[in-house]
């Protein structure tokens, strides 16, 4: 069952959006070098607890942490620590979600720390972040959750290729619907499997967390010994972007985007829904 929202949970869903994005901007401003990823934990737990927010990662099935910083060949689900410490050059994801009055938010940014970035990494950084606008352009009532994969992967697919030779679409996670829970149905993957027909169709009320996540090679990836993170199987580098989105009757709203993702969807042809909470 894909859970349907009414507008007064939307309206809390886009106030955990903007914890999410507050949390966002501080740690993407902390992540230099000599950094540790605990010091970006730190840094989320403290803008939860300014805003009055819940963590929703913390605990989730044991999970250690605030936020999941994954650092290079890591793709998603590192674990903060004291003894990663950033380097320029390196290249993090940034994972954070909030709770507000039940209702939950869920977002990834990519920042570049630092300088020496080889242009096939700011190209990566860059194709992943269109091919979730793609995604989220999609979200468009009377369209269906394979809309929404493919849209992402027809973007990554008519780049130019970086160096390495491809990209590829990790397969073995993808997004998901949230709302009263973190993870909840459908699950949403950024490529076309036929074998999974077209989904359901996207009506208004539906929230998605559209997610990519791409390296510079293989799509495949395995999970280390502490069960949480992910790295791809080649070691090859990767980007994760994701953004919490609402269908509503006036279109999508991207609650985890501060402005609501109006000047990102402008640019595609598509006008945001009002934002509940202006």
């Amino acid at each position: 069952m894909v859970e349907l929202k009414t507008p007064e949970q939307i309206a809390h869903m886009r106030a955990a959006g903007l914890v999410v994005a507050e949390i966002h901007r501080r740690t993407a401003e902390a992540a230099v070098p000599g950094a540790s990823t605990k010091d970006l934990d730190d840094i989320a737990a403290q803008v939860l607890a300014e805003r009055g927010a819940k963590p929703n990662f913390l605990g989730y099935g044991g999970f250690p942490a605030t936020i999941c910083t994954s650092v290079n060949d890591v793709v998603v689900h590192g674990i903060p620590d004291r003894k990663t410490v950033l380097r320029s050059g390196d290249v993090i994801s940034i994972d954070a979600g909030a709770i507000v009055n039940g209702w939950h938010a869920d977002a990834a940014i990519t920042v570049l720390v630092g300088e020496g970035h080889g242009a096939e990494l700011v190209e990566l950084s860059r194709v992943t972040e269109d091919s979730l606008w793609a995604g989220i352009a999609a979200m468009r009532k009377g369209n269906r959750l394979v809309d929404v994969s493919r849209a992402v992967e027809s973007y990554i697919r008519r780049q130019p290729l970086p160096v390495s030779g491809k990209y590829g679409i990790v397969e073995q996670y993808g997004g998901h619907g949230i709302g009263s829970e973190m993870h909840m149905d459908p699950h949403l993957l950024n490529y076309v499997d036929r074998r999974r027909g077209r989904g359901p169709r996207l009506v208004p009320g539906m929230c998605l967390a559209i997610e990519p996540m791409i390296t510079l090679g293989t799509p495949k990836t395995h999970v280390l010994a502490d069960e949480w993170t992910v790295k791809s199987n080649d070691g090859t580098w990767s980007s994760h972007w994701e953004h919490s989105v609402a269908l509503t009757e006036e279109g999508p709203i991207v609650l985890t985007a501060p402005d609501g993702g109006r000047e990102k969807l402008a640019a595609l042809g598509v006008t945001a829904a009002p934002d509940p909470l202006a």
